[in-house]
């Protein structure tokens, strides 16, 4: 009992080489590949730069005024009234919200200027304080949920999105999916992802027959179930099941009796192929284009016309291929982008493609120079000291701490890049250090007689490394804090490696140590 308690600190370093060969290893951590994925022998996740794929580095499109004065009105008529003064916008593309730090419009449509959209403003009546470029805080947080939504709808494994902020102030969205191409991954994200159907009908006026949209009858948020994309059995076209909520779908009915779409013996459209003779239409539009267009049949028609299609809202939105198919379908789920992505480049916006073949370089490199850097300290090591029970549990020991920091990244799904692997490098460089001050510290005054004389000096060394720690963990904390890319994951792993070190491998080191070395034990 007595051995177990004196070497405690041995036991609680095997206790985390243990868990961390659990999370490394187990099948039962961490997800399972894609489809087409390959396996790997780990749990381990790698970024873009030792897997390969896409990344993605775009400010918002977007400004925003402050401090607006609402007048008592409401956040959607005030969308309205701004967007009527935009002549490239509609409701869509102007966000009202209210705060208790002041109310704000964002314009989130391009060659919208500051000068334009104050103007807009005094035009609607509403006073306002600075307008500004960019757009709130609160609209980069919804972006980012978006776009995680549209990634993962889209089965894209691996895929990250999250804000970064630049020294100077400026705010990115990051998106980074790996083993994926960059146009793959610009289509999915460089739109904003609306979905909605319009009523497009014909009228009659002065007695000339003109036909008219009725826009938006149903939007995304009305839809409250969404299948996935189909292929018809009799082949052509696909489709994508959905069900309306019940408010939306009584609205919906009452347009579609109103606008004669719901008419006797239904209706056939044309759209597509002559806009200007069809009969009354339903038309799917996606990004402000129309993607496909139909009528009504009879059965539906009655339906609608006796108010029992509303009971049981649900019909199917008909699109031209599967993969159109499958496009709704991730948008309606995901959601629109209440902004969308700046990818011209011109405010900083960057994007890059590592082919997985590169990537797969890098894994080789960064391998080959972890192992000349453990060989390196190693050979350090032995000339400093030119004795094994000193040396091998130096070596070991620091070595184990990248070990636990690697259980830790699989433990918790963080992809390894090539900053997260410097950091490593650092850990062996900073520990290994941190060992030899514990070496020095204790043989600087010869051979150790006893346990009392061994405590002294380890706690004299002790001090010297626990204040260097604290010394890192300040300096690297703002690093590790703020959004700056990949100095992220490199002041992160090194701030956990001085934890791990100071808490478990540096005890453990001096326990190692005092059972090879002192005569009292």
């Amino acid at each position: 009992m007595s051995t177990l308690r004196d070497n405690w600190r041995v036991i609680l370093l095997v206790i985390a080489i243990l868990v961390s060969t659990f999370a490394l290893f187990s099948p039962t951590v961490g997800s399972q590949p894609a489809i087409g994925e390959d396996d790997s022998m780990t749990n381990l996740k790698f970024g873009l730069q030792l897997d390969g794929g896409t990344r993605i580095r775009a400010p918002l499109v977007g400004v925003t005024a402050e401090d607006v004065e609402f007048n008592g009105d409401s956040e959607r008529v005030v969308e309205q009234q701004v967007a009527a003064q935009l002549p490239t916008a509609d409701a869509a593309d102007i966000i009202a919200r209210q705060g208790a730090e002041g109310n704000t419009v964002e314009a989130t449509i391009e060659n919208v200027t500051t000068d334009d959209l104050s103007t807009a403003l005094d035009a609607a009546g509403y006073a306002h304080g600075e307008v500004r470029d960019g757009v709130t805080e609160t609209t980069r947080t919804e972006t980012v949920r978006v776009l995680e939504s549209k990634i993962n709808e889209a089965g894209l494994s691996g895929g990250t999105v999250q804000q970064v902020t630049t020294a100077t102030g400026e705010h990115f969205i990051l998106v980074e999916v790996p083993n994926r191409d960059r146009q793959d991954v610009i289509d999915l994200v460089g739109e904003r992802g609306t979905v909605q159907i319009d009523i497009y009908y014909p009228t009659t006026q002065n007695g000339t027959r003109v036909y008219e949209t009725q826009e938006a009858v149903l939007s995304q948020a009305d839809f409250t179930s969404i299948g996935t994309a189909q292929e018809p059995q009799t082949g052509g076209g696909a489709f994508v099941p959905v069900s309306v909520r019940d408010q939306p779908a009584q609205d919906f009915q009452e347009a579609v009796v109103d606008t004669g779409l719901a008419q006797q013996g239904g209706t056939r459209c044309t759209y597509m192929d002559d806009p200007n003779t069809t009969d009354g239409c339903l038309l799917l539009v996606v990004n402000g284009e129309v993607v496909n267009s139909f009528g009504m049949s009879p059965g539906l028609a009655d339906g609608m016309r006796s108010g029992e299609w509303a009971n049981a809202p649900s019909f199917q939105l008909q699109t031209r291929n599967t993969s159109e198919a499958q496009e709704i379908a991730i948008n309606l789920r995901a959601g629109a982008l209440p902004a969308k992505l700046d990818l011209s480049g011109q405010d900083g916006g960057t994007s890059s493609y590592i082919s997985p073949s590169q990537g797969e370089s890098f894994k080789t490199d960064s391998l080959f120079t972890g192992i000349i850097a453990v060989l390196a300290v190693a050979g350090v090591v032995f000339l400093r000291y030119g004795k094994p029970e000193v040396a091998l549990p130096m070596i070991v020991t620091g070595l184990s701490e990248v070990y636990v920091l690697l259980g830790f990244a699989a433990a918790i799904g963080y992809p390894l890049d090539l900053s997260v692997i410097a950091g490593f490098i650092a850990v062996i460089g900073t520990g290994v250090d941190d060992l030899i001050i514990i070496a020095d510290e204790v043989m600087a005054e010869g051979s150790v007689k006893s346990r009392k004389v061994f405590q002294s000096r380890f706690r004299r060394a002790f001090w010297i490394i626990g204040a260097a720690a604290a010394t890192t963990i300040i300096a690297m904390s703002p690093l590790a804090i703020l959004s700056l890319g990949d100095l992220q994951g490199f002041a992160i792993f090194t701030i956990l490696g001085v934890i791990v070190g100071v808490l478990v491998t540096r005890p453990a080191y001096g326990d190692i140590l005092r059972l090879l070395l002192t005569e009292d034990r």
